[in-house]
């Protein structure tokens, strides 16, 4: 059952986390290029279309830590120091995500569409920012569930 539960854990991160991390990276660059080109329909759609990504694979992206719960409690290392940190780095990053990040991605859009004043390239910047934080954190608790202190794989 631990080795099923480890699979849905790793194949939940890649397959929900990996497309936020992408969809969110790429994002302010969209809003730019759609301000830029003024009331150009594909670019704003296009905006549209990664926030969407965004906030749907957030959604699916919970089953993460719900396996990785399971799986950790199977190998009974829920005490770890390492598992902790993860834990905390990911309600870090998913409170950025919930809290900044798409509520950003949100009102860079309501500009676009013409609420509120025009895009300014220092909320583009700073959601560019945020977004970095984001994939930093993943990318940390990536490292940690492979090379964790205590592993039986020899790494």
């Amino acid at each position: 059952m631990t080795k099923f539960l480890l699979a849905v854990h790793v194949l939940a991160a890649i397959v929900a986390i990996g497309p936020v991390t992408v969809a969110a990276s790429m994002f302010p660059a969209a809003v730019r290029r759609a301000q830029d080109s003024g009331p150009d329909a594909t670019g704003l759609s296009g905006a549209r279309l990664l926030h969407r990504i965004c906030r749907v694979y957030a959604l699916l992206g919970l089953a993460v830590p719900v396996f990785g719960f399971a799986t950790a409690s199977s190998l009974g290392v829920l005490g770890d120091a390492w598992l902790i940190v993860s834990i905390v780095l990911t309600a870090a990053a998913a409170g950025l995500l919930a809290l900044l990040i798409l509520p950003g991605q949100e009102g860079l859009l309501a500009r676009l569409d013409g609420a509120g004043g025009p895009v300014e390239r220092a909320a583009t910047a700073r959601l560019a920012m945020l977004t970095g934080v984001f994939n930093l954190l993943w990318a940390v608790v990536t490292v940690l569930m492979i090379i964790r202190p205590g592993s039986t794989t020899g790494a």
